[in-house]
C-alpha cells in the first residue's frame, strides 16, 4: 500500500470511527496517536542505538532503573518505558485497552525533562481529555482505539523515509479535515503550493545568512514554517541553524504546530512556541516568557515573518494606538477586520534587513476608511515590495481569491511590483492548485522585478500609486483580461486578410521573416499564398532553422540528465536538484525564441516528481533496492469495509511493465497475442448471440405456431446438451443461419474462450515469474537502460513536445486567421438572395385552398421585395 492509499484508508477509517464527533475535532485524536507512535518509535531507536536488544528493552521501566530513566530524559527530553511503547500496545492484542493509553499519556507528561517543557508540555491534552468521546464505555473506547492503532502501525517510520512518509500522511489528513471543517479551515491549514511560493521568495532573500530566525504568529499546523525552513536550508545546508518561532491562539491547533515541528526532525532547542492571542494588547510576542514577563521582556525581531491569518476577523482594538508600538506609525485596523492588524504585527517583528510574506483577502487593497490610511502610510514609508494576486478556489473552506503581500523593513527602491497570477493554476477536483511552473513564474518575477510582463506583472511607481489615491487593487495596474476578438469591416465585407491581423503574429515573424512572405504577399488586404498551410509551414527553411536551434541547444540533453540523475543518484541533493535541472533548462532555452520556458519547466517538473521519489528510496535503502521485488498491495471493497490484499508483485523501483517491454518482449508478445485472440472470440460470440436472439422471434413449430420463450429456451438446452454429450461429432449438419447452427457456434466459441483464458493465465504466470527473476538478476548495464527509459526519456520527450507545440500553434493560428475571412458578408448576402429566388420560384408551383394561396402570395411578394 503506497502513501496515498494508506492516507486514504486512515481518512476513511476516521470518517467511520468518529461517530458523532466532528471531523475537525477528530483530527486531534487521530493525529495525536500518530504523534505518540512517532515519539515511541524514536525512543525505541534510541534504545537500540545504545546497544539494547529487543529482549533488553522489555526491562526498561521508570521504577526498574531510575538512573537510566533520568539519562534518557536528559538526552531525549522525554521518557517512554517498555509497557507504554506503541509497539507494546500492539503486542497486547485483546488485552489492550483505553486504560493503557491514559496511563501512558500521564506518564509521558510527568517525565518531560525541564529543558523540554515548552516543547512537550500539554501536547497530548486534547487526546487525553477526548478519549471519553470515542465511545460510551471503556469497552467501546478500547475497541475504537485498537482499530485506530492497527491502522497507524502500517505507517513506515524507518530512517529518513519515516519523516517523508509521515509528513505526507500528516498533511493529507490535515487537508482533508480542513476541507470538511467549513469556512474556518484556513485558520490552521495553508495549501502546500502557497506555502512553497512564500517559502521560495523568503528563502531567496535569506540565502546568504548562516543563522536564521523565522516566525509565524498564526502558525496553525506549522506547515508554512516548515516549508520555509526547508527552502532556506537548501541555500545554507545548515537546517540546525534555523530557529522556528510559532504562536497560535487555539490550544488544539497550537498542539498541531508543535507536533508537526517535532515530527519533521527539528531540534527541540530550535522550537520556540506560544499558545496565545497574537493581537492581544499589552502581550505582544515574541518579547517575553509567559511565566516571567517583566524579567524576560526583550524585543526580538526576526529574519523573516510569514503568516496566513484568519481573514477579516473581529478584534479588540487598543483604545490608544500609541500605546502599542506595532500600530502607532501606521494606524489601527477597523474593529471588524483585523487583516492589517496582523500585517502590522508581522512588520513590527522584522529585522532591518528582514522580509515578510502574508496571505490576505483582496479587500485589503482597496477598502476605504482606516485601512486606506494604513495603506497610505505603508506606501509612503516604503514597506511594500510586491503584491501577488492568487487564483480563486485554492484555499480550503473558501472560494475567495486571495493575495500574498511581500514587505521589507528597508527597501532600496520605491516602486511596487504588482502580479496578477489569477489565471495560473490547474484544476484539482473542485479546487484549483498552483503548478510548479506557476510558482516559478511568480518567483522569477518577484526576484528579478521586470518593468512589465504583459498581462502578468508590472512595476508601478510611487507617483502612479499616489495618483490612484493609494488604491492598490491589482486590475488598476495589470490588465490580465482576455483580448476581445475584433473583426475588420473591410475584410468582412469584401474579403482579404487584414495586414494588421497578420502583424499580430509578430513574435513568430520576428523569428521567421521569410515564412511570413511565403504565406502572405505584400498589401493591406491579401489572400494566403497556399492552400496547404500546414505543409508550407512545416517544410519552410525558417522552421528548419528553428528546429536546428533546438537540436543545438538540446543535442546533449539526454547525456546531461544521465550524468546528473543516473550517475549521481546516490549522492545528489534531492531538494536542490530540481533547481539545478531548472536552471540548466532555462539556460538551454535562452537561445531558442518562442518556446514557453515555463511550460517546458512544468514538463520537467512533472517527470521529476517520480524520479525524486525513486532517488530518495535508493539513497535510503541502497542500490540493491533496484533489484528488489515487493508485494503489490491493493485496497478492495468488502461490503462497507475496505480490505488490503496482495495482487501479485511489483518492483520497488523497476516497473514490471517497463521490464517486460524492454527485456522480455517475446513473453509479453505471447500474452498480448492470446488476449487479442480472446477479444476477437468475444466479439464473434456477441454477434452470434445477437443473431440468435433476432431469430428467436421467427421460429415456428410444425403446425406453424410460434414457439413461446420457454419452449425456445428448452429446445436450446436440449440441443446444447446433446451436442456436448456427443462431443461435437455425429450431429447432423444444421442449416446455415438456423437456431441449431447458432447454438453449435456459440458452444464452440464458449469452449474457445475457456481455452484461451486458461492459456492466458498460464502465460501471465510465466511472464510474472520471468519478470521477477529478471529484476532480481539485473546487470548494471540493464539497470542503467531501464532508468534511462523511466527517468530520462520522459523528460527529453516532454521538453521536445513543447518545442513541437510552437509549430503546431503557429499552424493553428494562421489557419484560423485564413478561415476567419474566407467567407465575406457579401458572399453571405449573395447566398441569401439566391436562396430567396429559388424559394420564390418554388412557391409559384404550389397549390392549395384560398387561404393557403393568399399566404403564399404574401410570402412570395416579401421575398421579391427583399430582392
Amino acid at each position: 500500500m503506497n502513501n496515498q492509499q494508506l492516507a486514504s484508508k486512515i481518512w476513511a477509517s476516521a470518517n467511520k470511527m468518529r461517530s458523532k464527533i466532528e471531523a475537525n475535532e477528530y483530527k486531534d485524536y487521530i493525529l495525536g496517536f500518530i504523534f505518540y507512535r512517532y515519539l515511541s518509535t524514536e525512543i525505541e531507536n534510541f534504545y537500540r542505538s545504545e546497544g539494547w536488544s529487543d529482549e533488553d528493552i522489555s526491562s526498561i521501566e521508570e521504577d526498574v532503573d531510575p538512573e537510566y530513566t533520568e539519562y534518557v530524559r536528559k538526552n531525549r527530553g522525554y521518557f517512554v518505558g517498555y509497557k507504554n511503547l506503541f509497539s507494546t500496545w500492539l503486542n497486547k492484542g485483546n488485552d489492550f485497552g483505553v486504560k493503557d493509553v491514559s496511563e501512558a499519556l500521564s506518564a509521558f507528561n510527568r517525565l518531560i525533562y525541564p529543558t523540554h517543557k515548552k516543547v512537550f508540555s500539554g501536547i497530548f491534552d486534547t487526546l487525553e481529555t477526548g478519549l471519553k468521546n470515542l465511545g460510551d464505555s471503556d469497552t467501546t473506547r478500547s475497541s475504537a482505539i485498537s482499530k485506530l492503532i492497527q491502522l497507524i502501525k502500517d505507517i513506515p517510520m524507518d530512517d529518513n523515509q519515516g519523516y517523508d512518509v509521515l509528513g505526507y500522511i500528516y498533511e493529507y489528513l490535515i487537508s482533508n479535515f480542513a476541507a470538511s471543517a467549513g469556512k474556518k479551515a484556513g485558520e490552521f491549514y495553508t495549501p502546500h503550493e502557497v506555502s512553497v511560493l512564500m517559502a521560495e521568495i523568503v528563502a531567496h532573500h535569506l540565502r546568504d545568512r548562516e543563522k536564521i530566525q523565522i516566525y509565524d504568529p498564526t502558525s496553525g499546523s506549522g506547515s508554512l514554517l516548515i516549508t520555509i525552513g526547508r527552502a532556506v536550508a537548501k541555500h545554507n545546508d545548515q537546517p540546525d541553524n534555523i530557529q522556528y518561532y510559532a504562536q497560535e491562539w487555539k490550544r488544539n491547533t497550537y498542539n498541531l504546530t508543535r507536533m508537526n515541528l517535532i515530527m519533521r526532525g527539528i531540534k527541540p532547542n530550535n522550537i520556540i512556541t506560544r499558545n496565545g492571542d497574537t493581537l492581544e494588547h499589552g502581550s505582544d510576542w515574541p518579547m517575553f516568557e509567559d511565566d516571567d514577563k517583566e524579567a524576560s521582556y526583550e524585543y526580538r525581531p526576526m529574519d523573516a515573518v510569514v503568516s496566513n491569518p484568519p481573514y477579516s476577523q473581529e478584534w479588540d482594538r487598543p483604545a490608544d494606538k500609541d500605546s502599542d508600538p506595532r500600530y502607532k506609525d501606521y494606524g489601527l485596523a477597523p474593529k471588524k477586520k483585523a487583516d492589517y492588524a496582523f500585517l502590522l504585527h508581522d512588520l513590527y517583528h522584522l529585522k532591518p534587513d528582514g522580509i515578510m510574506a502574508i496571505v490576505l483577502p483582496h479587500g485589503v487593497l482597496f477598502r476605504p476608511g482606516d485601512e486606506a490610511e494604513i495603506r497610505k502610510n505603508l506606501i509612503e514609508q516604503n514597506k511594500i515590495e510586491a503584491i501577488i494576486g492568487l487564483p480563486a478556489d485554492i484555499f480550503f473552506g473558501t472560494p475567495i481569491a486571495t493575495i500574498v503581500m511581500v514587505l521589507k523593513a528597508n527597501r532600496d527602491n520605491t516602486d511596487v511590483l504588482f502580479i496578477d497570477a489569477s489565471k495560473y493554476a490547474s484544476k484539482d477536483g473542485k479546487k484549483k492548485k498552483l503548478r510548479s511552473s506557476d510558482i516559478k513564474r511568480i518567483f522569477d518575477a518577484v526576484t528579478t522585478r521586470p518593468a512589465e510582463i504583459e498581462k502578468f506583472a508590472r512595476l508601478v511607481s510611487l507617483k502612479e500609486i499616489r495618483e490612484n489615491e493609494y488604491d492598490l487593487n491589482i486590475p488598476k495596474y495589470v490588465d490580465s483580461s482576455d483580448a476581445v476578438e475584433k473583426w475588420d469591416l473591410y475584410a468582412s465585407l469584401l474579403g482579404g486578410i487584414p495586414r494588421t491581423e497578420i502583424n499580430l503574429l509578430k513574435e513568430y515573424w520576428d523569428v521567421m521573416p521569410d515564412l511570413k512572405s511565403a504565406l502572405f504577399p505584400d498589401g493591406e488586404y491579401v489572400d494566403c499564398l497556399t492552400d496547404n498551410i500546414a505543409d508550407t509551414i512545416k517544410n519552410h527553411e525558417d522552421i528548419k532553422r528553428f528546429q536546428a536551434s533546438y537540436d543545438s541547444a538540446f543535442g546533449d540533453y539526454e547525456q546531461y540528465l544521465i550524468a546528473q540523475l543516473i550517475d549521481g543518484m546516490t549522492v545528489l541533493n534531492v531538494a536542490k536538484e530540481v533547481d539545478i535541472l531548472g536552471d540548466d533548462l532555462f539556460n538551454r532555452l535562452s537561445s531558442i525564441s518562442l518556446l514557453d520556458r515555463y511550460a517546458a519547466f512544468q514538463a520537467l517538473s512533472d517527470c521529476w516528481e517520480q524520479t525524486a521519489t525513486d532517488i530518495e528510496i535508493i539513497q535510503t535503502e541502497g542500490r540493491e533496492v533496484l533489484r528488489k521485488i515487493e508485494p503489490n498491495m491493493v485496497v478492495v471493497k468488502n461490503g462497507d469495509d475496505e480490505d488490503e490484499i496482495q495482487k501479485g508483485w511489483k518492483g520497488r523501483i523497476m516497473p514490471f511493465e517497463l521490464v517486460q517491454k524492454t527485456l522480455l518482449p517475446e513473453y509479453l508478445g505471447k500474452v498480448n497475442k492470446l488476449q487479442e485472440q480472446l477479444a476477437e472470440t468475444v466479439s464473434e460470440v456477441s454477434v452470434l448471440f445477437e443473431e440468435t436472439v433476432e431469430d428467436d422471434a421467427e421460429i415456428f413449430n410444425e403446425d406453424g405456431d410460434a414457439f413461446d420463450n420457454k419452449k425456445v429456451k428448452a429446445q436450446l438446452k436440449l440441443i446444447l446438451k446433446e451436442y456436448k454429450k456427443r462431443k461435437y461429432t455425429d450431429l447432423p449438419d444444421f442449416p446455415e443461419g438456423s437456431l441449431e447452427s447458432h447454438v453449435v457456434a456459440l458452444t464452440k466459441s464458449a469452449d474457445e474462450q475457456k481455452r484461451l483464458k486458461s492459456e492466458i493465465k498460464d502465460a501471465l504466470n510465466e511472464l510474472e515469474e520471468k519478470t521477477i527473476f529478471t529484476i532480481e538478476s539485473l546487470t548494471e548495464e540493464q539497470i542503467r537502460e531501464l532508468l534511462r527509459l523511466k527517468w530520462i526519456v520522459p523528460v527529453v520527450d516532454a521538453v521536445k513536445t513543447e518545442h513541437t507545440n510552437v509549430v503546431t500553434s503557429l499552424i493553428d493560428k494562421v489557419e484560423a486567421l485564413v478561415a476567419k475571412y474566407a467567407v465575406t458578408l457579401n458572399d453571405v448576402e449573395s447566398e441569401i438572395t439566391d436562396s430567396e429566388l429559388k424559394l420564390s420560384q418554388m412557391i409559384g408551383s404550389l397549390h392549395g385552398n384560398d387561404f393557403d394561396m393568399k399566404a403564399l402570395e404574401s410570402l412570395q411578394s416579401l421575398l421579391n421585395h427583399n430582392k
